[in-house]
């Protein structure tokens, strides 16, 4: 009847456990491959950013109104800087400081560890890099603040236990 079997030889061969193991490892290898070489094109992209904010920071003193983690389309910025955001980073909730800088009041975005550091309604000397607060000066530092706020809960609970 038929001159060729258009069966293939993959689905004719029977399989074995070492014939699973050996396809795995393949993809396995190529999975890690793949991320290696992404991972390294990110670090490479956060690098020249990282060169870009450092070469167009500058220092202000600015009050602090008001923080908030959020997502950018809540927050009220500019449409100019809102239309060059990317559409992943627009789902993604960020860390956000209400701020004066003079006469203007700015969203300004920043760090975690930034965002934890940086206190209420007190003026601070900042640097900054457009709309991104890079650091600020003359002030403790997130892991500070975080042994500080540790060490008054423990003082705390040593006062309730002596009051009892």
């Amino acid at each position: 009847m038929y001159l060729y079997s258009f069966t293939p030889l993959l689905l004719s061969h029977e399989w074995t456990v070492l014939d699973g193991m050996l396809v795995a490892g393949i993809i396995i290898v190529l999975v890690v491959g793949a991320l290696y070489f992404l991972n390294r094109a990110a670090y490479k992209k956060m690098d020249e950013q990282q060169a870009l904010i450092d070469s167009t920071k500058m220092s202000a003193t600015i009050y602090v109104i008001d923080k908030k983690r959020d997502k950018i389309t809540n927050i009220n910025l500019p449409k100019a800087a809102r239309g060059q955001i990317p559409a992943y980073a627009k789902m993604m909730k960020m860390y956000f400081v209400k701020a004066k800088i003079g006469p203007q009041i700015v969203t300004l975005m920043c760090d975690k560890n930034v965002y934890n550091a940086v206190p209420l309604k007190k003026n601070i000397k900042a640097q900054i890099s457009g709309m991104y607060l890079v650091d600020f000066v003359g002030l403790k530092t997130a892991d500070q603040v975080k042994k500080e706020q540790k060490e008054k809960k423990k003082q705390e609970k040593e006062k309730k236990k002596n009051a009892k």
